[in-house]
């Protein structure tokens, strides 16, 4: 079997893994499942597999982006335009602008603003309070060879493609 077909039927296989959204079934796995034999050749295609799928996230993560631009500009403009109708009506004493076919109106709502939050007594206040662990004082301790009760040092192997 030539590598582009041994490539091509990790694509499928890939792709079949993202169908089913990560779950392996028996069968995807024992088709996926890497012997000595097989070592070399399965390693490159799926390296080949594993940079195909690599460029795709970049490529959806910049149509993201994209989108999320395109986004902003629409929701910046609508709040532009939403100003400017408001300030019209009030300027010219309108409550209401209607036709058949849109009805422009103001609807009443109230809200508290706060001026000073350290001027409000106490059974006005809720406290929220937060822990999270100092992951880089936790490593540099770890290092210098001090017991960290819950926490311990591990080292990964992390896969690199080039």
């Amino acid at each position: 079997m030539n590598l582009f077909k041994i490539e091509q039927q990790y694509i499928e296989l890939a792709d079949k893994l993202i169908e089913l959204e990560g779950e392996l079934t028996p069968e995807l796995e024992q088709a996926l499942d890497i012997t000595l034999a097989e070592f070399e050749t399965k390693s490159i295609a799926y390296g080949h597999v594993i940079r195909k799928l690599d460029a795709e996230c970049y490529i959806i993560d910049a149509e993201i982006k994209r989108l999320q631009s395109i986004k902003r500009s629409r929701e910046s403009a609508l709040e532009r335009l939403k100003t400017r109708i408001k300030a019209a009506m009030e300027l010219f004493g309108m409550d209401k602008v209607q036709t058949p076919t849109l009805k422009l109106s103001f609807r009443k709502s109230e809200s508290v603003e706060v001026e000073d939050v350290n001027a409000l007594p106490s059974m006005y206040k809720t406290l929220k309070v937060t822990e999270s662990p100092d992951k880089t004082l936790i490593k540099d301790s770890l290092k210098l060879g001090k017991d960290v009760p819950g926490a311990r040092l591990v080292t990964n192997n992390n896969l690199q493609i080039k």
